[in-house]
């Protein structure tokens, strides 16, 4: 070794960077017994919140809750630190309901990195890795920037957004990571020496404004929900959390002097000027986007988020800009509520490096280099808690490599995760992606509320769910069983003062006996006003009332996605072998030969998600696979 070169040890995982994906990675590994060292450029980033104060949304929540029931910390860690709670979508059906707080950004992070610091097998390193060793096609070691050498037997890229990272304000540009931290720039071309792809995103963020400086006045105060629902299935029934003092938020909206302001500089946007080239996300567009595409419209909705408990910073969400800092000043201070504001930290774009997704295998791999694995941003993806999914299954599958043992797959009827990897793997994206409720075919059993019913038996078989949450999770599990058991055999009849109850309720009359939960699957009667009824109800989890009411409202529609999912389990049955070379099987087109060859899929279920692989194409594989028993 050379005088400033030393050995740091050796480890069974390194994950380089300690976001929300780094993170889930690194306590996975470390929890599956995995001797683990989690690198980040600076600690005081470690699980930092650089745009939304928040954990959940639509779809996201549900990405927290699997976190949880696989055995991950996010949703812990959310409970801990929240200060507001609000379940959204309440007036649609259970599939879109889903959990969203407000964090407490500072406490989120003291909180995840006591946890990281106090875990066993887990030593975190603030450092910046600038090299990863490669030798005959399978990682080695990764090289630090100060010349510290730590040898692995697997890695997890979880670079966020920090790889040759550039932020951008109006016409000013300079390198950093998000939050004005240093950027990683040395070991984007370390991937690069070792044959990873990599391509250029951008994402963004609105500008922090101080409390002092906003009338809230001329704002619509928005409150927490006063039944508070924890992310956590282990803190159900935690009554620190259930009566938690919660603070506000508050609704404004842009006006027509806003967007007068934006249009007028438009040519000082990088985004318009050409000064940015990675893609950004369409889905979270900044508020230039909005404004321009968006022309009809003579408003957009604007929320002021608390960063803190004992910070004065406000988030403006809906208006991330990359506008010049005298232009963001003038566009604020037009909107209602902001005429007097003064920016603590100015809005800015940031363009970084990414690889391209599809070159990674579902265990989140990536394909011809044994040992690499790559979650979160980097992976093209955005928000912390797809970065956090990914981070779980990456350590979760590092480990497993370790042992000789399978990867852990999750697939599209399992959860919202194996929706969120297969199509970053299979299909790809030209953006950063952005989870959705819409993006599951099976959403009607994906619901936030079961995601414990369906992945904590694999979490405790995997070896990160203990035997004493498993058993409570059998007995809440054996508590909905027996709930919708009883319910189908309780019989109500008919009497006078229950037909006035049911009419009181918006409800017809009954002349014979009823079954409960025929009277249940009515859309004007739901499990609790039914409380009058139901004399012999046993005093159960909140939890197990509403999995229950679900499972018996929903029946129809749930046999029915159960027959769709068993259809898709027929073509996901049937493998594809990684040796197969498709230049060799007639009938199949060019487009679809190279796409395979390229991505090399494991079924044809897979096969079939592959853009440019068309229905006559699947046929072909079928045809083959009949042949070629």
């Amino acid at each position: 070794m050379k005088k400033n070169e030393y050995s740091l040890g050796k480890y069974d995982v390194v994950v380089i960077g300690a976001g929300h994906a780094g993170c889930e990675a690194a306590l996975a590994s470390a929890r599956l017994g995995k001797k683990t060292a989690a690198f980040v450029i600076n600690l005081d980033t470690l699980a930092n919140m650089p745009c939304n104060p928040s954990i959940g949304g639509t779809s996201k929540g549900h990405l927290v809750r699997e976190i949880d029931a696989l055995g991950g910390q996010m949703g812990k860690n959310a409970d801990k630190t929240f200060i507001q709670s609000k379940m959204l979508n309440l007036s649609k059906g259970p599939a879109v309901h889903s959990l969203r707080v407000q964090s407490d950004r500072r406490m989120y992070h003291i909180e995840m990195k006591n946890t990281m610091e106090s875990q066993e097998n887990l030593d975190v390193y603030q450092a910046e890795v600038v090299k990863i060793l490669v030798k005959d096609g399978k990682v080695i070691g990764i090289k630090t920037k100060i010349g510290a050498t730590v040898y692995c037997k697997t890695i997890i890229v979880a670079t966020g957004t920090y790889l040759k990272g550039k932020v951008i304000i109006g016409e000013v540009a300079y390198e950093s990571g998000p939050d004005g931290v240093f950027p990683a720039n040395d070991l984007s071309q370390s991937l690069l020496d070792i044959g990873v792809n990599l391509r250029r995103f951008k994402t963004g963020t609105p500008a922090r404004i101080n409390v002092n400086d906003i009338d809230l006045s001329r704002t619509e105060e928005q409150k927490g929900d006063e039944k508070i629902v924890p992310f956590s299935f282990e803190n159900e029934g935690n009554e620190e959390i259930l009566n938690k003092k919660q603070v506000s938020c508050y609704l404004t909206y842009t006006s027509k002097e806003t967007h007068k302001i934006i249009m007028d500089n438009l040519d000082r946007s990088p985004i318009y000027s050409g000064k940015i080239h990675g893609i950004g996300p369409r889905y979270c567009p900044s508020i230039e986007d909005k404004v321009v595409r968006f022309k009809d419209k003579p408003r957009h909705q604007l929320f002021i988020e608390p960063l803190g408990e004992k910070t004065n910073e406000m988030y403006i969400q809906g208006m991330s800009s990359s506008l010049p800092e005298e232009v963001q000043i003038k566009m604020y201070r037009s909107v209602p509520g902001l005429e007097n504001a003064k920016m603590m930290r100015p809005a800015y774009a940031i363009e970084y490096d990414c690889i391209d997704s599809t070159n990674l295998a579902l265990s989140l791999e990536y394909k011809g280099i044994d040992g690499l694995f790559f979650a979160g941003q980097v992976n093209g993806s955005s928000g912390y808690e797809e970065a956090a999914a990914q981070g779980i299954i990456a350590g979760i599958n590092a480990s497993r490599k370790i042992d000789n043992l399978e990867p852990l797959v999750l697939d599209r009827s399992q959860a919202y995760i194996g929706v969120l990897i297969d199509d970053l793997v299979t299909k790809g994206t030209n953006e950063p992606y952005r989870m959705m409720t819409s993006r599951s075919e099976y959403r009607l059993m994906l619901r936030q509320d079961n995601a414990d019913l369906r992945l904590t038996e694999i979490g405790y078989n995997i070896g990160l769910v203990s035997r004493e949450r498993y058993d409570k999770f059998l007995n809440k599990k054996k508590s909905i069983e027996e709930e919708i058991e009883r319910l189908r055999n309780t019989i109500i009849k008919p009497t006078e003062e229950i037909n006035k109850m049911l009419e009181n309720l918006n409800s017809s009359t009954i002349s014979s006996g009823v079954k409960l939960s025929d009277l249940l699957k009515r859309s004007e009667l739901n499990y609790n006003n039914l409380e009058n009824i139901d004399i012999n109800r046993p005093d159960l989890l909140d939890s197990v009332k509403e999995e229950a009411e679900i499972e018996i409202k929903y029946e129809g529609y749930i046999k029915l996605q159960l027959e769709q999912i068993e259809e898709f389990k027929k073509l996901e049955n049937k493998k594809l072998s990684e040796n197969i070379d498709y230049e060799n099987i007639k009938g199949l087109s060019l487009e679809a030969r190279q796409k395979l060859n390229k991505q090399k899929p494991l079924s044809v279920g897979q096969a079939s998600r592959i853009s440019g692989v068309s229905p006559a194409d699947i046929s072909v594989l079928l045809i083959y696979l009949s042949q070629n028993k």
